[in-house]
């Protein structure tokens, strides 16, 4: 039989090690508030993978990548333990390539708001996608649409039809300025809408024509694998950095990171 003291112990211990398991999470979460800064991660997976973080902590997914499983368990590194949803899914393109990774996504988070090209099937992995997305609210992707995120604002400038179409969106926060171009040549119109005014960042298909490139002139520039010409560029980072200063690839680079608090901008590779 068990003495009282032998069993005082044992709740001692027990308390003990509940009150660490409590603090633990306490840390835990207040590691992982919000920082009131704009957070964007070129996920390291196969395919495109964008997460924007906003001021406040919601979080946007761009793409997925065809790797369901790696997605899920970056996505469960850089979301906080507690969270169950993500405030918009956007999806670029219709292609396979891109739906695999972010069904996965929804199936374990669930969307608020689902953006997708008008032309998304409805069978196989895109009537999956379909069928998540109708938790929340699903739209069609369209240009002129407007996200307000916590003091900071994503818009859609142009969504192009097809295989190899894809959209531009700006995502802005104080004077900072990001350009996603995921798409082909039809969306360059709208991308250079912008000349002129400083880009801190754009995210662009390595296998692209550089011409839009020398025309923007960004401070930083993530390189996505979202658009497959047939004959790609053949340019070097090297040669690449005559249009930016800093050309990242998550190949190369391993997971990217950049964050703005309005008016600074800082950049990291996890590689």
């Amino acid at each position: 039989m068990m003495s009282s003291e032998s069993t005082s112990k044992r709740h001692y211990r027990i308390v003990l090690l509940l009150v660490a398991l409590l603090i633990l999470l306490v840390g835990v979460a207040w590691f992982q508030q919000p920082d009131g800064r704009m957070h964007v991660y070129m996920l390291q997976t196969s395919g495109d993978a964008l997460l924007i973080q906003t001021p406040g902590g919601r979080f946007v997914l761009l793409d997925g990548g065809g790797d369901a499983s790696q997605l899920t368990l970056v996505l469960g590194q850089l979301l906080p333990f507690w969270q169950r949803e993500l405030h918009t899914v956007i999806l670029t393109t219709p292609s396979g390539r891109h739906i695999g990774g972010q069904v996965a996504a929804m199936a374990r988070y669930q969307p608020v708001l689902a953006l997708a090209p008008p032309e998304l099937g409805r069978s196989g992995a895109a009537g999956e996608w379909r069928r998540l997305a109708a938790q929340g609210t699903l739209r069609p992707l369209a240009a002129g649409q407007r996200l307000e995120l916590d003091g900071a604002s994503l818009m859609v400038l142009e969504v192009t039809a097809g295989e190899q179409g894809g959209a531009v969106l700006l995502l802005s926060y104080g004077a900072t300025r990001v350009l996603f171009h995921t798409g082909g040549s039809a969306g360059d119109s709208a991308a250079l809408a912008l000349v002129g005014r400083p880009l801190d960042l754009l995210v662009y298909p390595w296998q692209r024509n550089p011409a839009l490139m020398s025309e923007l002139r960004p401070r930083a520039m993530f390189m996505s694998e979202s658009y497959s010409a047939p004959s790609p560029v053949l340019l070097s980072f090297a040669e690449r950095r005559r249009f930016s200063p800093q050309v990242f690839h998550p190949k190369a680079d391993g997971q990217l990171q950049f964050t703005s608090d309005g008016r600074r901008v800082t950049l990291k590779s996890e590689g």
